[in-house]
């Protein structure tokens, strides 16, 4: 068959068009990538008092990264991960991770090497650290993990109560769905080693409802941190008491307390960390 020219030259061109045209769409249409998971290591490691809420707490955090599609969580009773040391049998190191949550008690079983490590996790590599109930009850020899965290536990003056909570900031990620004051049935931890002018409280005990002649009360300025947030070098912590019961894992705005100071910690939000001096009641 003979094609004119003129024709031959169009058939051609539609040709090449058409060879374009039909890689575009594969380009074009492509599902856009889902934004990689986080990774978070929660360390549970037990050497002192056994808390029950540690299964429960950490299942609830688990299920809200899986969940928000956010970040996978990686459970362990041990601190072998808590090392930047290549681990065999596929183990993960720490910097596989993005933030490491602790929820232990006691002295925790971490060499030297270890114990450099996590703090360079937190303050040179910039990633984020969030201190659960039992997170200043260990490592009591250790000075600058009681630097990095805020402080040490010193006793719970009135055990499992109606604790009266006030919010210092309502502007904070994880503390913006709480009203200004409220009240949860939990076990509040009174701190030592602490100062008010190195870290930025989020919420506190009211003192106007507590028995402060309870003789196991230590502080004399009546100021009792429930939850706060610092910078601790290029990374960013966050604490609280809050999470001895069960229970307090199922209260919705616990729930978000808790994903939003992940996200936060992990650098996937801004919150201001400036110390706030003490309201004068």
């Amino acid at each position: 068959m003979n094609v004119p020219k003129r024709t031959g030259l169009i058939l051609a061109g539609f040709a090449g068009f058409a060879l374009v045209a039909s890689l575009m769409p594969a380009q074009q249409n492509a599902a856009p990538q889902a934004p990689k998971r986080k990774k978070l290591l929660i360390i549970a490691q037990t050497k002192g008092y056994t808390h029950d809420s540690i299964t429960h707490g950490s299942s609830v955090i688990e299920q809200m990264g899986r969940q928000s599609g956010i970040y996978d969580t990686y459970f362990r009773t041990d601190c072998q991960l808590v090392t930047k040391k290549k681990l065999e049998g596929n183990a993960k190191n720490l910097s596989y991770f993005d933030a490491v949550a602790f929820f232990p008690t006691g002295e925790l079983d971490l060499d030297d090497s270890q114990k450099a490590d996590l703090l360079s996790f937190v303050h040179d590599d910039g990633k984020g650290f969030i201190g659960m109930h039992t997170a200043g009850d260990c490592n009591y020899k250790w000075a600058d993990y009681g630097e990095m965290v805020g402080g040490y536990f010193d006793q719970h003056p009135w055990n499992t109560f109606n604790a009266p909570i006030l919010v210092d900031d309502r502007t904070f990620p994880a503390t913006k769905q709480f009203p200004k004051e409220f009240v949860l049935n939990d076990e509040i931890y009174q701190y030592k080693d602490y100062s008010r002018d190195k870290v930025r409280v989020l919420m506190r005990l009211d003192p106007t409802k507590l028995d402060l002649k309870n003789p196991r009360v230590h502080r004399t300025d009546k100021d009792f941190a429930v939850a706060w947030v610092k910078t601790y070098g290029k990374g960013r912590v966050f604490a609280t008491t809050l999470g001895h019961r069960e229970e307090v894992y199922d209260n919705p705005d616990i729930q978000k307390m808790f994903l939003e100071a992940i996200k936060w910690s992990m650098g996937m939000t801004e919150g201001n960390t400036a110390p706030i001096p003490l309201p004068k009641e």
